[in-house]
């Protein structure tokens, strides 16, 4: 599971982001700006928010696979936002796999046991029968990039995506 998020998330940065927001990373995917002030990107952490209860289902379906949150971590430093992988909803709190190391928080490394704040979670996702559910933020960059680069993220990722 681990690989096949960290492969869709590189994917969408390769294909869609500009360079100047670009950090190359030795053995890491690349890591993206957003700028806070993205209405599109804010609209689809809003709406990831308001529909995780169909995430929750995601974790009980047994053909759903892949499930992960993205969540917000800080320190005086920066913020980042990334994919926590192999998640349990256990006495109404998600844990789960950090999925990569971050460029700026850190206190944290890839394969750390993570407990998540419900109020940093900024999207989530899982995939059933190749179909991706939730993926918001993922939804946005897809929708920024040419037509071209649309076909040949969804071929490389196998995933259908509304």
């Amino acid at each position: 599971m681990k690989t096949k998020i960290v492969i869709l998330i590189s994917l969408i940065c390769l294909i869609s982001c500009k360079e100047s927001n670009k950090i190359e990373r030795d053995n890491e995917p690349p890591i993206y700006g957003v700028e806070s002030q993205d209405e599109e990107m804010n609209a689809a952490i809003l709406k990831a928010n308001e529909t995780l209860e169909h995430f929750n289902e995601g974790l009980k379906n047994p053909r759903a696979e892949s499930q992960a949150l993205k969540v917000q971590f800080s320190n005086s430093s920066g913020i980042e936002h990334m994919w926590v992988g192999d998640v349990v909803f256990k006495n109404g709190k998600y844990s789960g796999i950090l999925n990569n190391d971050p460029e700026y928080v850190k206190e944290y490394r890839s394969g750390d046991q993570i407990e998540v704040d419900p109020s940093k979670i900024s999207d989530w996702m899982y995939i059933e029968n190749g179909k991706l559910y939730g993926g918001y933020t993922i939804k946005v960059l897809r929708n920024r990039m040419s037509e071209e680069e649309r076909k040949q993220f969804d071929e490389e990722s196998g995933m259908q995506i509304d």
